[in-house]
């Protein structure tokens, strides 16, 4: 069984033809709960997301702010599992047609088995995996059977990172780079800042493959959308997608209402007026 790469650089090229940035979105599996989760990413593709990245749940992460956090905390208390979020990827994927990445750290894949996590990920329709803690000269095991088994490996690079890491990087990553706009952890913020428009020049610069490279942390409304839309090629929004459920305080009508809306309204914003 083959994974969907192609699905998503066809995605992100498709993005690019009609001169707009690709909206990507976040959400944990199992957050409220299993059926809830795939609910709520068949919402966010409704509401005009083009990619969605699933969030495996982890008790001690790295990246996630206290928003990803505190959804993680539900999900693993109620019990999920790596088989379900093979589930979420499989169901959503079936559902919609569009592309299905799995974010994780590398722990429960160390623990899982590679082969045996990238094979399930690719019978489940996924297109790859983002490995924000896997340092790349670190990666070969996993990138061999990532490759085997056509799913895209999407490194994450960060600000600091010099020019030479960065040039490492994208050579060993497929599917696109996903540069944290910013040092610190998952979470809205008023504003993206310069910082992320300099990491994406830079890390285009040092990429002779031209990975699109799609901007996370901090992007929470159609505003931020449109500035980082005008620089970069895809738009990752996470934090904001899992507070609109919180609030929900449980119910789920709303949160589905809630992320389609806010769905549509990054969609609106990423597409550039220039």
């Amino acid at each position: 069984m083959t994974g969907n790469i192609q699905l998503l650089s066809d995605t992100l090229a498709k993005a690019k033809a009609e001169n707009r940035a690709a909206l990507i979105a976040y959400l944990p599996a199992g957050f409220p709960t299993v059926d809830g989760g795939i609910a709520a990413i068949k919402a966010v593709f409704d509401g005009g997301a083009d990619v969605v990245e699933v969030g495996l749940p982890h008790s001690d992460p790295v990246l996630d702010g206290p928003v990803i956090q505190t959804a993680d905390d539900i999900a693993l208390r109620g019990g999920v599992r790596i088989a379900d979020v093979m589930r979420t990827v499989k169901e959503a994927h079936e559902a919609t047609g569009k592309p299905v990445l799995v974010m994780t750290y590398w722990n429960p894949i160390d623990r899982y088995g590679v082969e045996r996590f990238t094979e399930e990920l690719a019978a489940a329709g996924g297109a790859g995996c983002i490995l924000p803690d896997l340092p790349v000269q670190e990666s070969a095991v996993w990138r061999e059977h990532a490759t085997r088994h056509g799913l895209a490996t999407v490194f994450v690079v960060a600000p600091s990172s010099k020019d030479e890491r960065l040039a490492t990087i994208t050579e060993a990553g497929s599917g696109f780079v996903y540069a944290a706009s910013l040092m610190g952890v998952t979470g809205t913020r008023e504003s993206v800042g310069e910082q992320a428009a300099d990491l994406v020049r830079r890390t285009r610069d040092a990429d002779a493959g031209e990975l699109p490279v799609c901007v996370g942390l901090g992007v929470s409304n159609a505003a931020q959308a449109r500035e980082v839309a005008g620089f970069a090629d895809g738009v990752i929004v996470g934090s904001a997608f899992v507070k609109r459920m919180l609030d929900a305080d449980g119910d789920e009508t709303a949160a589905l209402g809630a992320v389609r809306e806010l769905a549509a309204e990054l969609a609106e914003g990423v597409r550039r007026t220039s």
